[in-house]
């Protein structure tokens, strides 16, 4: 077996390395791709140093099964055919093909079948405020189907890079020490902040982010659920946080809620208020599953059900969800 990581220095190409060796994946050679700032570097795998080549268009990915991509849209699309081109699965996590036809977008608790047919030699990995999303959404949806959700996030630096969160770390220091702050990586100050802003505004109002969460929660669960997001960025580090309220076509009380996350893949049931148990960001990065908490019934609504989802998104909204897409399909093998 024989794996490449494409954009190893980011945050997620990081996350790549430290999952394939956690979860002891099944490859014999492990290639690393980057541009010409990362090429030359070194990084460390299951005790070996191995050196990031340059990303070209070569035939560097001649007898490579599994290509992870994390590259941004940009370079996933102008290298995709020479990727794939002698059969490479490429498992991408940018938002170039997430809504092609042709290419699954999948969520190995969810849709995990639909990575089998990839006719073009492309899978892409959702967005990470999707993954977790439609994690515990469908467990509820087994039960009953889910007409509409309404979600605000609360979305951890960490979702803008890792230089996002040296941003974040940066700004803390210059405003408790009254120094001018420093502002790139995002519209404004996340110190001490909140922006309702993740992403840029489309003509409806809505950011992509929030219309990535529509769309693609309704290809992966194959469903006509009606999906209505605001996304706000928050000062946290990493692990985005949900709140998410659903409509069902019958009622679903709290009990019927909790047996069922309790019993669905990926998810941890974190719900035991009297107690102060609840998901958190801050005890919830590093982790792999999805924590859902904060389970109620709706006041307005007796359709209505409303919880709280906490998951890193850098691990399972990223790394972690390729790499088990990768898992899932070795077992068809």
């Amino acid at each position: 077996m024989k794996v490449a990581i494409v954009g190893v220095s980011g945050a997620v190409g990081q996350e790549f390395l430290r999952v394939l060796e956690e979860r002891n994946f099944p490859l014999d050679q492990l290639i690393l791709f980057g541009s010409s700032r990362s090429a030359g570097k070194k990084y460390l795998f299951r005790e070996r140093e191995i050196e990031v080549k340059l990303l070209q268009h070569n035939d560097d990915f001649k007898g490579v099964d599994i290509a992870f991509t994390s590259a941004g849209g940009g370079t996933a699309e102008e290298y995709a055919d020479t990727i794939t081109r002698y059969g490479t699965l490429m498992i991408d996590n940018s938002s170039a093909f997430r809504m092609k036809e042709n290419i699954p977008l999948v969520v190995p608790e969810v849709n995990a079948k639909d990575a089998e047919n990839h006719p073009l030699n492309i899978i892409a990995n959702p967005n990470c405020t999707t993954i977790q999303m439609v994690v515990a959404l469908n467990a509820l949806e087994q039960i009953s189907h889910i007409r509409r959700a309404y979600v605000s996030t609360y979305q951890a630096a960490s979702g803008a890079g890792s230089a996002a969160m040296d941003e974040l770390y940066n700004q803390y220091r210059q405003t408790l020490a009254k120094e001018k702050v420093s502002v790139e990586k995002f519209p404004y100050q996340l110190a001490f902040n909140l922006i309702p802003q993740v992403d840029v505004f489309t003509e409806n109002g809505y950011t992509k982010e929030e219309m990535k969460m529509y769309n693609e929660t309704r290809k992966i669960m194959h469903s006509d659920i009606q999906v209505s997001a605001t996304c706000v960025r928050v000062p946290a580090l990493r692990a985005h946080s949900e709140s998410i309220w659903i409509e069902t076509e019958r009622p679903i009380s709290v009990e019927e809620a909790r047996a069922a996350f309790s019993k669905a893949k990926g998810i941890v049931l974190q719900d035991n208020p009297a107690q102060k148990e609840y998901p958190m960001p801050l005890f919830v990065s590093q982790k792999d599953p999805v924590y859902v908490g904060r389970i109620r019934k709706d006041l307005t609504n007796e359709n209505g059900l409303t919880f709280w989802v906490v998951g890193d998104q850098i691990k399972k909204g990223a790394a972690l969800n390729a790499v088990q897409i990768a898992e899932y399909l070795l077992t068809k093998r």
